[in-house]
């Protein structure tokens, strides 16, 4: 069996844990995660469901808070004699010293088509620009970030009402069979690696705060890409009456108008003009509410 220790942190790459685990071609011999952080408004000290995975099933698990800075995790990872390393949305940078202690290579699941939207948001980044298709790669990890030679590559289309959400579910489904072939190839040999050709490389940078308020001076189709892009996490918006109106769903529609002006209210939502075309508001999450068709959160605010 191939020997495989497992670095990741978000519910992301769960499925392809629990794949691993259950494959009779591979075995989890150890897990790395992110140490635990407060989560929601409480800020209350929540693992990760990888890391709640592994305590199940008896896994050692480790929590570096910088594996390159912590030799003792490294001494403990090199004891387990893994052939692989794979990660999987980890959340750090490894060093050449960590790279270099799996008996053959670290496996990275890149959530792109590389060379595009290496980085951080890839999901995200794809969406918010309009991209028609994305996909998941399988990579040797280099020292460089998301730059090393592709093993396995898988397009998936991105529909014009596809969000984060769903795409990321899409994501998450997909990965755990390509690791696998990927593993048992570079194995048996029947997989070579391809170099990354450095014509159309760009990058899917952190989302900035700034960023995810809506500027109705854009065209319909950007802000539906952002509203798309940004669904639930942490949501597009725009200000009304002084209150932080999340935006959940949108359509773009032919038209024109004043940019940000409530053009048109009925059974479907709420009609605003945009630089280009106009956008209706489908579904909103008012400050301190939950999500409602945008039509019901305008009739109860329109006469106060």
């Amino acid at each position: 069996m191939i020997k495989v220790v497992f670095f990741g942190t978000p519910d992301i790459g769960l499925k392809t844990l629990e794949y691993l685990y259950n494959s009779k071609n591979t075995e989890v011999i150890g897990i790395v995660t992110q140490p635990d952080r407060p989560s929601g408004r409480g800020h209350k000290i929540i693992m990760s469901k990888i890391k709640e995975f592994g305590l199940q099933h008896n896994i050692p698990v480790f929590q570096p808070k910088s594996i390159r800075k912590e030799p003792d995790i490294q001494e403990s990872l090199k004891a387990l004699e893994p052939d692989f390393f794979v990660t999987f949305a980890f959340g750090q940078i490894l060093s050449q010293e960590v790279l270099d202690i799996p008996k053959y290579e670290t496996i990275n699941l890149h959530a792109s088509l590389l060379p595009k939207y290496r980085g951080a948001n890839p999901i995200q980044r794809a969406i918010i620009d309009g991209e028609k298709e994305t996909g998941i790669c399988t990579m040797i990890t280099e020292l460089g970030l998301d730059c090393g030679d592709v093993c396995k590559k898988l397009t998936i289309p991105i529909p014009e009402d596809m969000n984060c959400e769903d795409l990321y579910n899409i994501i998450s489904e997909k990965s755990p069979q390509m690791v696998e072939d990927t593993l048992i190839g570079l194995v048996n040999k029947t997989l070579t690696p391809v170099p990354q050709c450095e014509e159309g490389v760009c990058m899917a940078g952190k989302l900035q705060k700034e960023e995810t308020k809506i500027d109705f001076s854009k065209s319909a189709n950007e802000i539906h890409n952002l509203v798309r892009g940004i669904y639930k996490s942490p949501s597009a918006y725009f200000i009304y009456n002084d209150k932080l109106i999340k935006v959940m769903k949108t359509k773009v529609c032919e038209g024109s108008g004043k940019c940000g002006e409530f053009l048109e209210v009925n059974k479907e939502g709420i009609k605003v003009g945009c630089g280009k075309d106009c956008i209706i508001l489908l579904e909103v999450k008012p400050e301190g509410k939950g999500v409602m068709p945008a039509k019901d959160w305008y009739n109860g605010v329109k006469n106060k």
